[in-house]
């Protein structure tokens, strides 16, 4: 049975990463708006993404004998000031999530859950991958700053971005 501390903790978790696919749907409508549909494209793939946590954390918690308990999401913003803008805003939004992680990381350890803290290893990891992912492309955004034609090409780059089930959640989407 898993500890009400980490499961309030866990269920937390769940809201931030809905949230986080809520606002990357805002960021892929604004890319949209702007004709950029390849960012648009790696933006929505992105937000599947925040859905398959939200189902492997929902998962565990199941799993330990724990309760999902879903709350209210809070509404993301829906203009930014240009790509390079919106993409800091992922990138600045990635790097709180890490914090978020790395807090349930130590709330686990704490408590000496070491079944959590096993499972949060994998976003430990998932989330280097998602700081380092969404960096890469603000560095491109400041190279190609005022180049439309670089900005296209890039476009044309995110638009390649797939989007793989994990193997664990084959069936449950």
């Amino acid at each position: 049975m898993i500890k009400q501390t980490v499961q309030d903790a866990l269920n937390e978790q769940i809201n931030a990463e809905i949230y986080s696919s809520y606002m990357y749907y805002a960021m892929a409508s604004y890319f949209d708006s702007i004709s950029l549909d390849g960012f648009s494209h790696w933006l929505r793939v992105q937000a599947l993404e925040e859905l398959t946590h939200v189902q492997k954390i929902a998962g565990y918690l199941n799993e330990r004998g724990g309760r999902v308990n879903m709350k209210a999401v809070e509404a993301p913003p829906n203009e930014w000031d240009s790509p390079l803008a919106c993409f800091e805003a992922v990138y600045a939004h990635e790097c709180k999530v890490t914090e978020l992680i790395n807090s349930l990381m130590d709330l686990a350890l704490a408590e000496r859950d070491h079944a959590t803290v096993s499972f949060l290893n994998w976003f430990v990891d998932e989330q280097t991958e998602e700081e380092s992912n969404t960096d890469a492309v603000v560095q491109k955004l400041k190279l190609v700053d005022g180049n439309k034609g670089g900005l296209f090409m890039l476009d044309r780059e995110m638009d390649a971005r797939t989007f793989v089930l994990p193997a664990e959640l084959t069936g449950v989407f």
